[in-house]
């Protein structure tokens, strides 16, 4: 009988997720002391696992052969990504010869399951023999497994209203769950996730809007491009005027959508330059938090005090929308945090900006002319300033707005390829070397019908206090 290795553990991390890093992205929380959830006190303090003799017994277990299921995606609208690509599964099978690997049918997955097969990777309907069942967005309530290990987004490490149901059923299910955004490194940091891929989407996307609402260009939608190339083929072939490009963040997604502009080669300035220098070409500037925030008491005092005292801060970003043309917000946004513009602040003659691309998507929060999210097939649309109401990006007065909450889906392929190289490097080993780096251990919210210890700040959520 096999027994699951991870019963063996009860490592304690402090970590609030409410509580992030506020200049980078959405893509890397930190370790956070649960008593102080929404203050905004970054601790980076780790409990790490154990090297005692009862840990180093629970290697052998871990060295025993395990069945991983790469599942189908439920959620709709559907999700063609997977965690698991055939060719990640092919590095498993052979760094890992103790790991079997299942792969649940699938007629919507980027990958056919034809691509699987010829790998020699079984593909079928029953797969309630794996012990771990590895997807990408939220499993539907009927379709858990009982008992079994689960890696997926649930969104619910926040305390999201809309999936409380889904959390309770794990714990009834006696479901062990791994949140993709729990896996992080010893100093809290994520170390996998599709930031990345949802900066370059966005990028793109918001280049798109540009171009229609300026009626300069006309770019395909991502989703209908097989790949990154042949997004950045299709970018080749537009024209840019003169415009100040102003892009928030400094982590993956920002990281993602800088590499669009570099790509092509729009001339990168500093913020002095940008804010008071005439340029007869397109330019941008990347902003960190404190390039937008500033104390009301006027003091410097670095970026972590911005991280714990958000709210001795207050938002400088209309500068920078009284020059520029296009915004990219790629930043994360936490609570407490200043909103960077408000609806008021949008409605000032001084207010430049005609196209925001916002791949944060905060919806009412931020960035004042997000009021909704937008869909793949309809990504645009319009926000008049003076009745703060939603119109056709079209009209002269209205933002035309991006705000797309699952770009990566637009890359599929490529998004897909660069999270399964993540996967395949820095979780699966944790399953046959003892979880010697706690990654495991860190990541494990559920065990035994409990939220485990690094997890309990939710049980309110739980229970709906």
């Amino acid at each position: 009988m096999w027994i699951w290795p991870l019963t063996c553990f009860n490592i304690i991390t402090r970590r609030a997720y409410s509580s992030t890093d506020l200049a980078v992205n959405t893509s890397r929380p930190l370790c956070c002391n649960p008593q102080i959830i929404g203050e905004g006190k970054v601790t980076k303090k780790v409990v790490h696992p154990p090297k005692s003799l009862y840990f180093r017994q629970c290697y052998t277990i871990f060295s025993m052969s395990i069945t991983f299921a790469v599942i189908q995606e439920r959620k709709s609208p559907p999700d063609k990504r997977v965690v698991l690509t055939p060719k990640a599964c092919a590095q498993i099978s052979a760094q890992f010869p103790e790991a079997n690997i299942i792969v649940e049918t699938s007629d919507i997955r980027i990958f056919p399951d034809q691509s699987y097969q010829s790998l020699g990777f079984q593909v079928c309907d029953d797969i309630s023999d794996a012990a771990v069942l590895i997807g990408v967005k939220e499993v539907p309530i009927a379709q858990l497994i009982p008992g079994k290990s689960y890696f997926f987004f649930s969104h619910t490490i926040k305390k999201q209203p809309y999936n409380r149901d889904l959390l309770r059923a794990v714990l009834e299910k006696n479901i062990r769950l791994y949140d993709h955004e729990t896996l992080v490194n010893t100093q809290g940091h994520r170390i996998i996730g599709f930031g990345y891929y949802a900066g370059v989407v966005g990028a793109y996307n918001g280049f798109r809007a540009f171009g229609l609402k300026q009626q300069l260009f006309s770019l395909p939608k991502a989703v209908s491009l097989p790949n990154r190339e042949a997004l950045n083929q299709q970018l080749l072939a537009i024209t840019l005027p003169a415009i100040k490009i102003v892009l928030t963040g400094k982590g993956r997604v920002g990281s993602g959508a800088k590499e669009i502009l570099d790509f092509l080669k729009i001339e990168e300035v500093s913020v002095d330059s940008f804010l008071h220098k005439h340029y007869d070409h397109a330019v941008y500037v990347q902003l960190d938090a404190l390039d937008y925030n500033a104390r009301t008491d006027g003091k410097q005092l670095g970026m972590q005090d911005f991280f714990d005292h958000p709210e001795n801060y207050h938002s400088t970003f209309t500068q920078f929308a009284a020059v520029a043309d296009f915004f990219i917000a790629g930043h994360f946004y936490a609570k407490g945090a200043p909103f960077l513009f408000s609806r008021s602040d949008a409605k000032d003659p001084a207010f430049k900006i005609k196209v925001v691309a916002d791949i944060s998507c905060d919806v009412d929060g931020p960035v004042a002319t997000t009021i909704r999210a937008s869909t793949i097939a309809k990504p645009i649309y319009g926000y008049h300033p003076q009745k703060e109401k939603e119109v056709d990006y079209r009209d002269p007065d209205a933002i035309a707005v991006m705000a797309v909450d699952n770009l990566p889906c637009e890359l599929s392929m490529d998004a897909s390829e660069g999270f399964a190289a993540q996967f395949v490097k820095h979780v699966i080993p944790a399953f046959f070397n003892g979880d010697a780096s706690g990654i495991l251990a860190r990541a494990l919210m559920t065990e035994d019908g409990q939220l485990t210890p690094a997890f309990s700040y939710l049980q309110d959520y739980v229970d709906g206090i």
